[in-house]
Order: structure tokens, then C-alpha cells, then sequence
């Protein structure tokens, strides 16, 4: 059913539902648009509306071909909405649910038109702060990229930041999405341009492998991985671009590429990666004990249920993790010292090729079982043979007679 939000615009059907809000089809003065409406409890907000209207020159002036323009921003009654571009086309997240991951070529392509998209961004004094595929639009009527990627755009510029508000989140609070926060961010610092390099790194890696370096299991475990573990390297991955992915996720912002940089980089590397096809890996399994016992496999979805992915945690009241399991806003503690230093492991998350059992993984013990029996049976039999060797050696005397009686026994015949 259409509705009218403010005096411009109506909004005829839902596109699609996140944490922040709901997209709507819709139409204005101009023609089709998306318009973003904010969730009910965002738009009763005074403090949240007049940062919203502080930020309308901000938003409204960023313009680039590889990000989703803000056309206008509305405020009227109990509805806080931006007006977007209509991008004919989907999300990523929404490719690599189906397509699990990309190419290399398609995967450096997509990520090299988002990193243009933040060098603009960056430019003009706007930090993204949720980098991430649910807000990455593929450009289906585009022309088409290496690897048939199509033109990626970036979209939710500031909502993050207009979340953000200090009271709702006061200074041992933090916003963002675990799997793509930057350790900067988790240890308490203010979100610079850094923190968009490193998000966008991490989907890059989800890109390649399928799942993010971090990620699975409680939203507070990612958060210590990202200040504690180093990310190691996928099987098959080209060594320039596993060191380009090594520099921009680094703990240090200072050491990680710009945005125009790393797009630069980015594009030299796509005629080495043609033809190349997705990496050949798994899933590392989340930390698990070496005594824990043995879990059952899990059962399969039902037929038309969405697999749910782990880490699907919803962390903000009336969000919906079905809609997209990483779609949501973290507005929790930031950890302690202690707490992040208490959890390094090293790199406990190691990916691995393709078939290999997974480190900690029921499979993984079986095997090592099945090793330790393998050994007490080939030690057994070691034994069993000394044992028929000095029954032999004795010349099968049943009474097992020691040496002095051999001194006894008669030659043989020659």
C-alpha cells in the first residue's frame, strides 16, 4: 500500500529491511527513487532529527559514479527518511549468499570501484563506518567488468554516524558490525578514514574465501580477534594480493593503504587474476576445546529456509538477522584491556584447503583417534612379534626355559 513521506515523495513497495530502517520503491518530482525510512524509535529521536538535519549538507554533496547519491532527507512527523538513487540490481551480500564467493578477478573488481567510491567519500570529510556487502549495490544495467562483475556502488553514507549519537552510546559504547570492525574502533578510538580501509579489506577477504577473518561465535570473541589474531593466508591466493589484503588489514591504521590507493593497486592486479577461478577452501570451525565433547552434524535447513550462517546474532532490538544475518548495528561495551589481552591465540582461525579436517573439528579428532589407534595396534603388533621372535629363539620351549637351559639342548644334525 503507497504512502506519502513528506510532501515530495511516495513510497510504494518495500525493497528490502535492516537494522537502521526499512528501503522503499518510490517515487518523487524526478522519478523512481529509494527511499530509506529510519525505524520509528531512531525518528522519535530529537537529539538523532537534529543531528540528521546537521548532516544533510554532508551527505547531499557527495556525488561519485560508485556511490549511491543522497538526493534529499526528509523530516516530517514520526518519519526521518533519505531519499537515494534507485540502483536497478541487488546487494553483494545477497550475490554471495548464492554464490558463497567470487573469482579474484570479480572480487578485485567490485572492491576497486567501492574503494573509488570511499577515495571521494574521504575526500570530502566522510567516514563510511559500516563497509560491509549489505551495502555494497551491484549495478545490474551497468556494463559489465573483468570477471562480469557489474558496477558496484556504496551506499548508507553517515547512518552510522547519525546512530551514533553520544547518548545512545556514551563513550564505552561502539557502533558498527562485529565481523568488519577495526581493532581502533574496539579498543575505544575515534573511527578515522582508516577504519573503512580495513572494513573493506575484510570484505575483500569474505570475497575470496567465503567467510570473514574474523568472524563466528559470540560478537565479543570477534571483537578480541580483531585486536588479537593475524589474519593468515588462504590457500591459493596470489602472493600480491595476499600482501596488499596483509597491509590493509593491519592493527596499526597508519600502516594500511588510502582508499585511492588501494584502488590503484587494486586494478594492476586484475590482468594477473583473469581466468582465475574462486579459491578452493573451507571455513575454519570457531575455537573449540580439545576435550569438548563430540556435537552430532547438525541437521539441514528445511526445504526453503535460508541457511543460517554463524555469527547471526541480532544485537539491536527489532532487528531481523532472517533479513540478512550481518545487517545490524553493534552497540555494545567496548572490552577492557585485560579482556582483549586475555584472548590472544595466535592465529586459532586458520583456513584450510578444501577436504583437509578442520583443526578442533569432530572430524579432525576422529582422525587424530583413529592416528592413536593406529600406532597402539602397530605397537602391539611390534610386541607380538618380539614376543614369537624370542619364542622362536628358544626353540618354542613351552616352558619358557631360560638360558642355563640352552647349554642342555642337543645340536642339530648335520
Amino acid at each position: 500500500m503507497a504512502r506519502k513521506i513528506g510532501s515530495r515523495y511516495t513510497a510504494h513497495q518495500i525493497l528490502g529491511r535492516g537494522s537502521a530502517g526499512t528501503v522503499w520503491l518510490g517515487e518523487g518530482p524526478e522519478g523512481p527513487v529509494a527511499i530509506k525510512l529510519l525505524r520509528e524509535d531512531l525518528a522519535s529521536d530529537q537529539e538523532l532529527v537534529s543531528r540528521f538535519v546537521q548532516e544533510r549538507t554532508a551527505l547531499l554533496g557527495l556525488e561519485h559514479p560508485h556511490v549511491v547519491s543522497v538526493r534529499d532527507l526528509v523530516v516530517d512527523g514520526n518519519d526521518l527518511a533519505l531519499v537515494m538513487d534507485l540502483v536497478r540490481g541487488t546487494d553483494l551480500r545477497t550475490r554471495l549468499d548464492r554464490e558463497r564467493r567470487l573469482a579474484p578477478e570479480a572480487a578485485v573488481a567490485v572492491v576497486a570501484d567501492v574503494a573509488d567510491g570511499l577515495a571521494a567519500a574521504h575526500a570530502a570529510g566522510v567516514v563510511h563506518r559500516d563497509v560491509k556487502p549489505e551495502n555494497v549495490l551491484l549495478d545490474m544495467q551497468g556494463p559489465l567488468g573483468p570477471g562480469g562483475s557489474h558496477p558496484a556502488l556504496l551506499t548508507d553514507f553517515g547512518v552510522a554516524k547519525l546512530i551514533d549519537t553520544p547518548r545512545r552510546t556514551r563513550a564505552t559504547k561502539i557502533i558498527g558490525t562485529p565481523d568488519y570492525l577495526a581493532p581502533e574502533i574496539v579498543e575505544g578510538l575515534p573511527p578515522r578514514a582508516a577504519v573503512d580501509i580495513y572494513a573493506l579489506a575484510t570484505v575483500l577477504y569474505e570475497l575470496l574465501a567465503g567467510f570473514t577473518p574474523f568472524g563466528g561465535g559470540h560478537p565479543g570473541a570477534v571483537l578480541r580477534r580483531h585486536v588479537t589474531e593475524r589474519v593468515v593466508p588462504l590457500p591459493g591466493i596470489p602472493d600480491e594480493l595476499w600482501q596488499l589484503l596483509v597491509q590493509c588489514l593491519a592493527k596499526a591504521p597508519a600502516s594500511r593503504l588510502r582508499a585511492s590507493e588501494l584502488g590503484a593497486r587494486l586494478r594492476e592486479l586484475l590482468p594477473m587474476l583473469a581466468g582465475m577461478g574462486p579459491l578452493d577452501v573451507d571455513e575454519p570451525d570457531a575455537e573449540q576445546e580439545e576435550d569438548a565433547p563430540e556435537e552430532p552434524p547438525a541437521s539441514p535447513a528445511p526445504a526453503g529456509e535460508p541457511v543460517r550462517r554463524r555469527g547471526a546474532v541480532p544485537l539491536v532490538p527489532g532487528a531481523k538477522p532472517a533479513d540478512s544475518n550481518r545487517d545490524t548495528h553493534t552497540s555494545m561495551r567496548v572490552p577492557a584491556p585485560d579482556e582483549l589481552a586475555g584472548g590472544a591465540r595466535g592465529t586459532a582461525r586458520a583456513p584450510r584447503a578444501s577436504g583437509a579436517p578442520r583443526p578442533g573439528s569432530a572430524r579432525n579428532r576422529a582422525a587424530a583417534r583413529r592416528r592413536r589407534l593406529a600406532v597402539g595396534a602397530g605397537a602391539l603388533a611390534l610386541v607380538a612379534a618380539i614376543g614369537v621372535g624370542t619364542w622362536l629363539a628358544t626353540g618354542g620351549d613351552e616352558g619358557g626355559a631360560g638360558p642355563q637351559d640352552t647349554r642342555n639342548s642337543a645340536p642339530a644334525s648335520p
